[in-house]
């Protein structure tokens, strides 16, 4: 069965949806929430009717319903201001009041129908792509399947969140449920490079959930790791594996793809290869690392002049630059930064990794902190397993003197992503966020944890002094304001009250104070 709405086919069958040759990236929930639209089209659909079909009555926030509706209306060519074919009633629901009309897909067996998974061989997108296999029930309890598949749907719902992977359909991927496969097999039939695999295993009050991320088509395990925990609380369980299997993927599958990039030959580049061959010279964080990355995301967006992921970057790039002194002209290259972000956010407003890069652009060059804050809870809305939007999120909190709420989005985002390569990056946060509270012990605790990471990152530098002179430390503290000046000759406090992106004056003149005592020039 087939829907066709405007210029695009809704397959249901298939599960895609398509305009003209182009299948469009939608997520599972979103595409159900488009379906049970389409085929109620007339009539208002209320939300608690969509939280009973598509969530299963289970609490949902508003702004992710919001979020799912968005992304249906942009599948479909639709906007929220437009709504010309998904329109809003306020405090009623939703209808759909485009033009459908309903056909039937010849020859194409429905997933209950088919005896094989299909055979043939499908190209590679250019985004990472994954399938999640249904994980098997361990448990010797059919009745246990229902978790089994949950866990796996769930995993699947969050991974479609995030925009930079593509990530096989439910119902593809489940066309291979109960059977002994090999990963090559699946890669090559679903067309995705990694395959997420894994097991369930229940004995009495007792549940064991282990997940494993395989490279489809070399067979070496990228990820892997089990959950133990308590099955009393099923849902509870179930959540928190989801969020910390998702939440591991990310940076895991990141770094994969950053070495595949690595490994081809320049002539065969993309759009997306450039990006991710920028990425690791970014996350040096030295002056050369950083140039070569901008470098590189000039060929990107070159080559594909709506690519926001790599203009966030860019600007990314260019707030780290304009902070550390190497910008040879801070005001043009601050506007530069904000003009890139803006264009980002104008392409990829949906994307959470461009919200949260953005956000950093306009905190860390001190334009607007309130409007990073806000593209933060933006990018949290859309994937709330995103270790970095919540570190900027605590960063930003802790500069505002909000320490508290700070320290709860730091520790969570550390709970996470403890092994990120960007971990440093939370530790430093969240030395700065006990720093502010006057908590010195702690605040040197995780500025030393930081450093042990990254022994040149110059934020941690600047806490780790305050705090060692919160704690009448001198003599350390004037080794670290010396190791400090080593990264940057001619700093001064001066300089730093007009660059650090630190909002509350108070905590300001406090941690510039203590530089002073130990040896950074007035």
């Amino acid at each position: 069965m087939q829907f066709l709405v405007g210029d695009c086919v809704i397959d249901l069958q298939r599960r895609e949806l398509t305009r003209g040759a182009e299948v469009i990236a939608i997520g599972p929930q979103v595409f159900d929430l488009l379906v049970h639209l389409v085929r109620n089209h007339g009539r208002v659909v209320s939300k608690d009717e969509l939280l009973d079909t598509i969530w299963r009555g289970r609490i949902v926030s508003e702004s992710t319903l919001s979020s799912h509706i968005n992304a249906a209306r942009k599948a479909i060519g639709d906007t929220g201001k437009e709504q010309r074919l998904i329109r809003t009633l306020s405090r009623k629901g939703f209808r759909f009041v485009g033009g459908v009309r309903e056909g039937l897909t010849p020859d194409v067996p429905s997933v209950e129908q088919r005896d094989e998974p299909p055979q043939a061989n499908l190209s590679l997108p250019a985004r990472p792509s994954v399938a999640v296999l249904a994980f098997d029930n361990m448990s010797g309890d059919p009745e246990q399947q229902y978790f089994s598949d949950g866990i796996t749907e769930d995993i699947i719902t969050a991974l479609s969140r995030v925009k930079w992977f593509f990530v096989s359909a439910r119902n593809s991927s489940f066309t291979y449920k109960g059977r002994s496969v090999d990963v090559k097999q699946v890669g090559r039939e679903l067309g995705v490079r990694y395959v997420l695999e894994g097991s369930v295993r229940r004995v009495g009050d007792r549940v064991r959930i282990t997940g494993q991320l395989v490279q489809a088509e070399t067979g070496v395990h990228i990820w892997a790791d089990r959950f133990d925990g308590d099955a009393t609380d099923v849902f509870d369980l179930q959540d928190k594996v989801v969020t910390s299997v998702v939440a591991a993927i990310e940076p895991s599958l990141r770094l994969a793809e950053i070495d595949r990039a690595r490994r081809k030959p320049t002539e065969n580049l993309d759009a997306y290869d450039w990006y991710l061959r920028a990425l690791p010279h970014f996350y040096t964080l030295t002056h050369g690392g950083v140039d070569e990355a901008l470098s590189l995301l000039d060929r990107a967006i070159a080559v594909d002049p709506s690519f926001a992921l790599a203009k966030a970057l860019a600007a990314r790039c260019y707030a780290w630059r304009n902070p550390q002194g190497w910008a040879a002209a801070p005001e043009a290259e601050k506007a530069t930064a904000v003009r890139l972000g803006m264009e980002a956010l104008q392409e990829g407003a949906d994307d959470p990794s461009v919200l949260w890069m953005v956000g950093f652009a306009l905190w860390q060059l001190r334009v607007d902190l309130d409007g990073a804050l806000q593209l933060y809870d933006r990018s949290l809305a859309l994937n709330s397993n995103c270790p970095q939007a919540l570190a900027l999120r605590g960063w930003a909190l802790a500069t505002a003197g909000r320490v508290e709420e700070a320290t709860a989005s730091l520790m969570q985002a550390l709970r996470l992503s403890p092994f990120d390569p960007e971990a440093f990056f939370t530790m430093s946060a969240l030395g700065w966020a006990h720093l502010a509270a006057g908590r010195f012990d702690e605040a040197a605790e995780w500025t030393a944890r930081a450093l042990r990471e990254r022994p040149a990152f110059a934020p941690a530098l600047r806490f780790h002094a305050a705090s060692l002179v919160g704690l009448a430390r001198m003599d350390e503290a004037r080794d670290t304001v010396a190791r400090l000046l080593q990264l940057e000759p001619g700093l001064t406090a001066s300089k730093l009250r007009h660059r650090a992106p630190i909002f509350n004056e108070k905590l300001m003149e406090a941690c510039l104070s203590a530089l002073c005592k130990a040896g950074l020039a007035d």
